[in-house]
Formats: structure tokens, sequence, C-alpha cells
């Protein structure tokens, strides 16, 4: 089913709302479509699209505030099983092809000042960060009930790809005048950008990808967010909401409930994925924090390959009645993982839509095969 923007910012503000929003975030992994087949999924099973999934259209704004006029990424040498480049950072990547998608990165350019200062101008503000056309696109698509999103680079994912995850830790308290240039040239890029972008259409939904965490917990804590993040974020939210701008949006994995209340202290309103392997439960996060935070995501992947009696009390405690009030884009927790039998995925469609009191699927209708922000 098509949301309009208007239905889904009343959802995810706990607003009134008709009904509770069932969709697909991230897709299948890599292998599953392979699995599939030989189980007797129809093309449509596999694109997702034969499950008729919630969803509310969306436009980016037209502007950029990550890094920007950056040289394109050269292969290094690739074979039927990987491939390596030298990415659009000057990091050298590896992409196993079989496995994955996302390419992982086997260096990193920044150890120091003035490593920083060789790809800082990639950074900063410049007029062509702003495409005027697309910009009024997204006004008049969002007259015609079309979601209009922006979106700001991580204040620690940024950090992290271009120093890697050791060295940016250590850098909290080693280099902390680096790590105050890098944020500070974030926050005057995409302050400058997102005041342009806003005062010609609103931006409803302001998103950050920071996948900062890890089974363990996060990897930078309240007091490395206050001093070094937050007047980041701050400073972009309160170009964003001052102009009617509803949803600040943080996309990360792992366990970050140590730093959830300090992200909010952010301004941030909506979290996900929230992955409950890594320890994180969106139910206790409701009852802890209330309607401060949104959430989209949250059921358990992993329980799709266990028994379908496993998947109801997964879908009993996670759709249950107090995470219907809103607030809540019910999903699961991130890719579809291999080994997932078909039947038990189609049996956690089923079982789902029943529960939020959804009409069941007819076979007939062809609906979105997932968000996407």
């Amino acid at each position: 089913m098509q949301w309009t923007r208007d239905a889904y910012l009343e959802l995810m503000t706990f607003g009134a709302c008709d009904r509770p929003m069932f969709c697909e975030l991230f897709g299948l992994l890599k292998s599953l479509p392979g699995e599939w087949r030989a189980q007797g999924a129809s093309q449509d099973e596999i694109d997702l699209v034969a499950f008729d999934w919630d969803h509310v259209p969306v436009v980016c704004c037209g502007a950029a505030c990550g890094p920007f006029g950056t040289p394109p990424p050269q292969v290094i040498e690739e074979t039927e099983s990987y491939r390596i480049e030298r990415d659009h950072l000057g990091r050298t990547t590896k992409l196993c092809k079989d496995a994955a998608t996302i390419p992982l990165p086997l260096d990193f350019p920044v150890k120091n000042m003035e490593d920083w200062l060789k790809l800082k101008p990639y950074y900063t503000y410049t007029d062509a960060r702003i495409n005027v056309e697309a910009l009024d696109r997204a006004r008049a698509l969002r007259d015609r009930g079309f979601l209009v999103t922006a979106g700001i680079p991580g204040g620690f994912d940024t950090v992290r790809e271009l120093m890697g995850e050791e060295r940016a830790c250590l850098a909290y308290y080693e280099q902390p005048e680096l790590m105050h240039d890098i944020l500070d040239t974030l926050r005057d890029t995409s302050v400058r950008v997102l005041d342009k972008v806003t005062k010609r259409v609103v931006v409803d939904h302001l998103s950050v990808h920071e996948d900062m965490a890890g089974k363990t917990g996060p990897l930078a804590g309240p007091a490395q967010i206050e001093v070094f993040i937050a007047p980041y974020y701050r400073a972009c939210w309160e170009v964003v909401s001052g102009r009617n701008g509803r949803l600040f949006n943080q996309d990360s994995d792992g366990d970050m409930t140590p730093v959830v209340g300090a992200f909010i202290d952010c301004g941030i309103n909506v979290m996900h994925p929230c992955e409950p392997a890594a320890g994180m439960d969106m139910v206790a996060l409701r009852k802890r924090f209330g309607n401060q935070v949104a959430f989209l995501g949250g059921i358990d992947k992993h329980v799709l390959r266990k028994s379908r009696a496993d998947i109801d009390r997964e879908l009993a405690y996670k759709m249950q009645p107090l995470m219907r009030e809103g607030g809540t884009v019910f999903a699961l927790d991130h890719r579809i993982p291999n080994g997932t039998p078909l039947e038990n995925y189609r049996y956690y469609v089923r079982r789902g839509r029943e529960i939020l009191g959804l009409p069941p699927l007819d076979g007939t209708r062809r609906g979105w095969a997932r968000m996407a922000f």
C-alpha cells in the first residue's frame, strides 16, 4: 500500500493514524535469490513485489552534504571472485563478489592533520552541491504527497571512513583538534547546504548514517557524542526543524542502547534498524523513552530461519499493542539472511499482516519491494 507523506509523518510523530505500517527495509542477502528459486519462488517474490509492502514515495531534496567532487574509483585488480579498487577517498578496497555488496577498506588515507587537509576540499561548501532543477522537482513532488529527504554524513561514520575504526576511536583522546576540524567542516558545509535547500522546499526527513556499534555496544560514548558530534547534529537539525522538518533519522547497526538518550538530546527522533542479535530491543526502548523516538525495523531477521512458533513469539512481542500506538514501522532489522526458507518468509508476511489487522494477500496485488531512504 502506498502511503502519503502526511500519513507517514503522522505515524512517525505519534499522531493520528488509520493503520500500522509493515514493510521490508533492506531486501535479500546476496545468495538468497538462488536459494528461493530452487524452492519454487516466483520472480515477483524474489523481487519482493508479491508481498504488497507498505511504502511512502520518497524524493531526494537535490543537494549533497557529503564528499563532493572526488575522483572516480579505479580498478586495480579484478577476478571472477573479487575486485580491488582505489576508491573515491583514496582507500584500497576489496569486494568479495560472491558474499558481499559493499567493499571492505584495506587501508585508510588519514593519519594526521596533514593527511586530512589534503582531503578537506572534498568536504567544504560549494554552490555546485545544490542541484536547483532537482530541488524544484522535489518541491513539486512534495505537493503530490512525496516525502522530501536530505542526508548528512555521519559524525562517527565519516571519521571511521577516513581513519579506520581503531584510529578514529583513539583520535577522540589523542587528536582532538583533528576530530574537531573534521566535524566542524561537516557542520559548516551541511548547514550551508540545508539552509539554501530549506528556503525553497521543506525537508520532511533528515537522515544520517553512522553504523557505529557492534554487539558489545557503540564505539563512542555519551561524552564523545556531546563534545564532538552533538554540535554538528544540533546545528543541522536546527535549520531543518526550524523550517517545518519533522523527522531526524539515524541509521546504525549494532547495540546503540547506551547512547540512545545522548542522540535524542542531539535531535534524533527516529532510529533504525534496531538489531535484536546485537542486543537492541525496541519494545524496551519504547517503554524507556516513550514518544521521544520512533523506530523502523526491530524484528529479528534470524528468527526466519527457525520454526513457525519462534516466528509467532517474535511477532507477538514486537507487534504488541504498545508498539501499534504509533512511532513504529514494523520490518526486519536488516537484509533477509541466507538460509531463510521461502515458506518461512511467506508465513512471516501472512502472520504479521494478521496481527496488525492488515488485509490478507490475495495474489493479485503487486506492491512496492522495500522502503528506501
